[in-house]
């Protein structure tokens, strides 16, 4: 029975996963770049789009042949707004702070070992933007957002990525756990998780983590632009602002910033 129950988890999970390879750039997808992104073999990718399509998740063009994100989707999203509205209390927040900053600003919740971007707003003064997808998972260890999270998590969530597949994205990511052990380090140190080309070759950012209602990482906030742009005046000044907007998100969310890192966060401001 465990067997059984173990296996329908499984399959269950896999075509969810399917949903995730769906982006702002890749709204619609065909059998076979869902077979080639989902890495599996085309009669269980089949399997799995015919009942997200039953269901709702998807929907298929009848000319095209090609899914998109279905109707199911639409409702779901509805209802998690409409009675945990946290996209609408961020959104405010994260449009002032891209205005103070000049730059990208974006907000994402922890999901297992990724975060899941809620919302992000670019001011767009400049003529180099950095891309930002909402539709894709941020890696805990190869983002700024990621290092704050696990500076500031549980050491059952710290150990369960040191142990996994520490994955190349950029040519700064950490591969080693030795390595993304120092970056951790150095953000427990500072409040701040920092990286540069590290999920992108192109951009460096900062972020700080965002707390729930018990105090507990809930997910993070920060500010990408360019490495051009990151001089040490735009750092004394994203920190800054950084500091307020992490205090504002996490009172808008019904959290609560615990003691030991609003310490910190004086100290660091000092």
């Amino acid at each position: 029975m465990a067997f059984v129950e173990e296996l329908i988890m499984g399959t269950i999970t896999n075509a969810l996963e399917l949903l995730s390879l769906f982006s702002r750039v890749r709204p619609s997808l065909g059998l076979g770049d869902l077979v080639r992104l989902s890495g599996r073999d085309k009669a269980t990718v089949h399997r799995y789009l015919v009942e997200l399509t039953q269901n709702g998740f998807l929907q298929q063009n009848p000319n095209t042949r090609t899914y998109c994100l279905g109707p199911a989707i639409l409702r779901l999203a509805a209802v998690r707004e409409a009675t945990a509205p946290v996209r609408s209390m961020v959104m405010p927040i994260i449009e002032a702070l891209a205005e103070e900053t000049g730059e990208l600003v974006h907000f994402s919740l922890l999901h297992g070992t990724k975060l899941s971007p809620v919302c992000h707003v670019d001011p767009r003064r400049h003529g180099t933007q950095v891309h930002f997808d909402e539709a894709d998972m941020l890696p805990l260890h190869a983002t700024a957002s990621g290092v704050a999270v696990l500076a500031f998590g549980t050491d059952a969530l710290r150990q369960q990525v040191l142990r996994g597949e520490l994955h190349a994205y950029a040519d700064n990511t950490v591969t080693r756990p030795e390595a993304l052990c120092a970056l951790i380090e150095r953000a427990a140190q500072t409040g701040m998780g920092e990286v540069s080309k590290a999920f992108d070759n192109e951009v460096a950012s900062r972020a700080m983590p965002i707390f729930d209602a018990e105090g507990s990482v809930a997910g993070a906030l920060a500010v990408a632009m360019p490495l051009a742009r990151m001089t040490e005046q735009k750092k004394r000044e994203t920190a800054k602002s950084l500091r307020e907007g992490m205090k504002k998100v996490t009172r808008a969310i019904g959290g609560v910033v615990p003691e030991h890192y609003a310490a910190l966060a004086r100290q660091a401001a000092e």
